[in-house]
């Protein structure tokens, strides 16, 4: 029953997680920390692995269809990478209820900024750089253009998200997409895809330091990456069909019930 419970739980966090291209480890922590009685650091593992498998799945999808910067997602992993496995080593000794905290904290942040900021796409133009892409929408078949800005801080606020990955289990996911959306003009679209795309290899940097030193439970991050890999593959089909506008409110509200939820953990409430 265990095994079929964490099947289940792998299979909604990723559809969820595919769709909002964050991974499932806002649902991973919380399910696993109350209802499964795991430490925040057993539930910080067990959940990166559960998004290298999402990522798997969902990845495969968004590259062949062209909606992930594949280009763009390599350049910001240099940076995201490193910050995983520094705040790996970090993360291994913190106290449980810090981690959660953390965690709650960065939630309301990325829902704030996605609440309170517009979208903003600069469209490519003649005196634009190299940093120039096109992508199609289901609904408009039409190419359309954009053109990444403030790449170098992007990057440094990358360095961030993947320390945060590690210390809170999300895949960095819901630091880059309010960040390639609202400070890089990238689509959310596109900045969803190209998430789901990076998120595996930055779980993956951190998951090593966590398998290193032990605190990786095997038998329960097996059952979550089955279930998250077939979740995946649901979340991608109903992304297709969703709008841009309205993902970005559903986004939103999904982050602050999370937070309230990880906060009334964190102190003991729940």
């Amino acid at each position: 029953m265990l095994i079929f419970a964490l099947i289940a739980v792998g299979i909604c966090a990723s559809t969820l997680g595919t769709i909002f291209g964050i991974g499932g480890g806002i649902v991973f922590i919380p399910v696993l920390t109350i209802l499964f009685d795991l430490s925040a650091g057993e539930a910080v593992a067990v959940s990166l692995v559960g998004i290298i498998s999402t990522s798997t799945g969902a990845a495969a999808f968004h590259v062949r269809r062209g909606a992930a910067n594949v280009r763009l997602g390599l350049l910001l992993e240099i940076t995201t990478s490193i910050g995983a496995m520094v705040a790996a080593l970090f993360a291994v000794y913190a106290e449980n209820w810090v981690l959660l905290v953390i965690f709650g904290c960065v939630l309301i942040y990325s829902a704030a900024s996605m609440m309170l900021r517009k979208e903003r796409i600069i469209e490519h133009s003649e005196e634009g750089g190299d940093m120039v892409f096109s992508y199609r929408n289901e609904r408009d078949p039409a190419e359309k253009r954009y053109e990444v800005r403030n790449v170098g801080s992007g990057l440094l606020v990358c360095t961030g998200a993947g320390m945060l990955s590690s210390l809170t289990g999300v895949g960095g996911g819901t630091i880059k997409i309010p960040l390639m959306n609202v400070h890089m003009h990238i689509p959310i679209k596109v900045a969803t895809a190209t998430s789901s795309y990076m998120i595996g290899i930055t779980a993956f940097s951190g998951a090593v330091v966590y398998f290193i030193h032990g605190d990786l439970l095997l038998d329960y991050a097996a059952a979550i990456a089955v279930g998250a890999f077939f979740g995946s593959f649901i979340g991608t089909r109903i992304s297709k069909r969703i709008d841009a506008g309205p993902l970005r409110r559903y986004f939103s509200v999904l982050l602050l019930a999370i937070s309230a939820v990880i906060f009334l953990e964190a102190g003991g409430i729940l």
